[in-house]
């Protein structure tokens, strides 16, 4: 063989690992991918109706109930324009409270109620998650321009 052929053979035999390489990474990343949604739009039907994705905002003030096992936690996800019924078993961190942000990650059931496997509540007094910040901001907006009336003459 030619050194030539065996220069392009080469070249094709790296390209071809690479794209393999590639694939496998993108492939590794499309399964872990879990993306942010606000109640709002949850009820719009953007979320995905299979698989997990996360729902954000706050937790609604006596929403808050506990079940009889000490595990099982139902609450409401607000985005202060649209609300979400979540239902968690498991250990709540320290931090989650009624009235502060929160994010879940899990599925929405057929019945409309998020089941939860997974709960993060709020570092700290000034920290909210970007995503849940700024899907509140966006429904307040939204609610504020529905409430706006316009005088008639």
């Amino acid at each position: 063989m030619k050194p030539r052929h065996q220069r392009t053979l080469a070249i094709a035999a790296g390209l071809a690992l690479i794209a393999i390489a590639v694939a496998l990474v993108l492939n590794a990343f499309s399964g872990n991918i879990v993306f942010f949604f606000s109640p709002s739009e949850v009820l719009a039907h953007k979320a995905p109706q299979k698989g997990d994705f996360r729902l954000g905002g706050m937790v609604e003030k006596g929403s808050l109930k506990r079940g009889t096992d000490g595990l099982t936690v139902q609450f409401v996800v607000t985005d202060t324009a649209k609300s979400v019924p979540v239902l968690y078993k498991g250990i709540l961190p320290d931090l989650f409270k009624e009235g502060k942000g929160v994010v879940t990650q899990g599925q929405l059931g057929p019945d409309g109620v998020f089941r939860a496997s997974q709960v993060l509540a709020k570092h700290d007094e000034n920290y909210m998650p970007p995503e849940a910040a700024h899907a509140l901001s966006k429904a307040e907006a939204e609610k504020a321009a529905k409430s706006v009336v316009v005088p008639s003459r």
